[in-house]
């Protein structure tokens, strides 16, 4: 078990099960390692919310991550992300880990386990269930754009070139529908929502540089 911090953390809380998140503000609040100082239901409201509100760590909901890890940290890059989830999935994990979030929770773990996992991730390290642990570490040796096939980075560059589905799906003589199919599935593997955070991403991994973007 981690030490506790010398001066409480500032924890945001989003998570759109008021239950849930109004119960873990109570128990939180038992402890002094903490403060909570923000929370939301809504996850159009994150990233306003950590822009406004300094906080060392957020407890984000898994089914809320459309707000893009990649965007809160751009508005607000002290703050770490620890993934709050009821799913046990390997593969959800995996692109929350890519996408920056510094550890993973299980909603069925006792609070302990996630005041650990908040100690363990402002100590600078990354967190997660021991049941991922060997799987992930596995799978992330692997630089995440090799997560994708051929014909996905290809998609990728044209997408950062600016190209439109229907000009994409005439480059490469497929269906557009064939594209948005090809979209949808790079979008889950690299935990993006749209064309913009793709691109940020593609960049950030190398994938493209600033002269294959659009101008």
């Amino acid at each position: 078990m981690m030490p506790a911090p010398a001066k409480p953390l500032r924890v945001a809380i989003a998570d759109d099960h008021a239950l849930f998140r109004q119960g873990l503000i109570s128990l939180l609040g038992m402890t002094d390692d903490v403060s909570v100082v923000a929370e939301t239901d809504c996850a159009e409201a994150i990233q306003p919310m950590v822009a406004a509100t300094p906080c060392d760590i957020l407890l984000l909901d898994l089914q809320m991550e459309r707000s893009s890890l990649i965007d809160i940290a751009a508005v607000s890059p002290q703050t770490d992300v620890i993934v709050v989830t009821a799913s046990e999935g390997v593969e959800s994990a995996l692109a929350a880990i890519r996408a920056g979030a510094k550890g993973i929770v299980f909603k069925r773990f006792a609070v302990e386990t996630l005041m650990d996992a908040i100690r363990t991730v402002s100590s600078g390290q990354v967190f997660m269930p021991a049941p991922l642990q060997t799987r992930l570490v596995g799978e992330l040796r692997e630089p995440s754009h090799e997560l994708l096939t051929a014909r996905e980075r290809e998609i990728v560059r044209h997408v950062a070139a600016g190209l439109r589905n229907s000009e994409i799906a005439a480059k490469l003589f497929i269906s557009e529908e064939t594209v948005k199919t090809h979209l949808g599935n790079i979008f889950k593997k690299v935990a993006v929502r749209d064309r913009v955070q793709l691109t940020r991403y593609a960049l950030r991994l190398g994938m493209v540089g600033v002269h294959d973007l659009a101008s």
